[in-house]
């Protein structure tokens, strides 16, 4: 007994250090609360949260999709359209191109927008493979395309306190022309690999590209184009390493991104032939004499023109047009082709957002 006495009462001296001990510790152990950084925290957080707060919005129910009713002269018709996120100062409709591709080989945009906080639209065109797809060549028609988009930025409450609008390729055209008719609406243009004339695209590749190529192919290319053999599959067969991953693309085709593949499997030829032509290597459709260089000066908004070094598009003639228009800026990726998005990531993503960015916050 009393050995246990002896140990209660040295227990009773020594917890009192040990619990005064551990109190210590866990204040050594506690973070160092810092006001700006703790704010900066919830700053944060209070924007991602509100970017992925779709409460009170009509599209929540189908996760951002609408269909948008587009009337026509030959009736009315919908579209397809798909938003991402929440950001009442920055919205981008994303025009595809095609014209009668789709908005799939854009989802690429899944990988950056998001985390920079953009608001974005995906849309298929009419025609294209989620909107109807209406059998009257008439409306294939690039000032009822124009319309179109003017509709669907309507309807999607879009205007110039946040809208950006953003063209690849035959998207570019579609860009440049609604610009020209009513960049009041616009906040930001861009401009992707697409160059302000039909002609001066087609002088590009008949000097530029054309010599560059294998020539053998080349003029097997021309012999099944000369006999309008386009569906031939060896015409195909020689675009594909000698065109399609020198300035399409610039990747194995094993390796081509699945939005791509999905793109091209849907593309509509009633509309691509019409207006592209059926050539690979040029303009021979209703955009043969399709330009707006003149016009270029005419473009107000803050505009983004964007090329690459392998594109099928003159990266020289698109420098140009970012000097043209009032308030330009130029993105030029050197490891890019038509489509930059892909084989010149970083560079492309990177400056795209940039500019975005900048037109926010009033620095361009």
């Amino acid at each position: 007994m009393d050995r246990l006495e002896e140990m209660e009462t040295n227990m009773k001296k020594i917890l009192p250090l040990i619990f005064a001990m551990l109190a210590l510790q866990a204040c050594a152990n506690r973070p160092v609360s810092n006001q700006s950084g703790g704010d900066a925290a919830a700053a944060t957080s209070t924007a991602a949260n509100s970017y992925l707060d779709y409460s009170g919005r009509d599209d929540a129910l189908s996760g951002g999709v609408k269909m948008i009713p587009i009337n026509t002269p030959k009736g009315v018709f919908r579209v397809w359209t798909k938003r991402v996120g929440s950001n009442p100062t920055i919205k981008v409709l994303l025009l595809h191109g095609g014209p009668g591709a789709t908005h799939e080989y854009l989802e690429a945009f899944d990988s950056y927008f998001p985390a920079a906080g953009i608001e974005y639209y995906y849309y298929d065109q009419l025609g294209s493979f989620y909107s109807d797809q209406p059998n009257e060549p008439e409306l294939w028609d690039l000032p009822r395309f124009v319309e179109e988009v003017e509709q669907v930025r309507q309807a999607l409450k879009l205007d110039n306190r946040n809208f950006y609008l953003y063209g690849q390729s035959w998207g570019g055209v579609l860009a440049m022309e609604y610009a020209l008719k009513y960049q009041q609406g616009l906040k930001g243009l861009i401009i992707s690999n697409m160059m302000a004339s039909g002609p001066a695209y087609n002088e590009y590749a008949i000097k530029t590209l054309m010599p560059a190529m294998d020539q053998k192919a080349l003029a097997e290319i021309k012999q099944l184009e000369a006999r309008k053999d386009f569906e031939n599959p060896r015409y195909m067969e020689l675009l594909l390493p000698n065109h399609y991953v020198r300035h399409i693309l610039r990747m194995p085709p094993e390796q081509w991104p699945d939005p791509v593949n999905r793109a091209f499997k849907h593309i509509n030829p009633a509309i691509y032939i019409p207006m592209q032509g059926p050539s690979e290597l040029g303009l021979s459709g209703k955009l043969l004499n399709w330009d707006r260089t003149n016009d270029l000066p005419k473009i107000t908004p803050p505009t983004l023109v964007i090329g690459a070094k392998y594109d099928t598009m003159d990266p020289a003639h698109m420098e140009m047009m970012a000097k043209k228009v009032q308030k330009g800026r130029y993105l030029f990726c050197p490891n890019g082709s038509h489509l930059a998005l892909y084989d010149d990531q970083k560079i492309y993503v990177e400056g795209l957002i940039k500019f975005i960015r900048d037109v926010d916050a009033g620095r361009f």
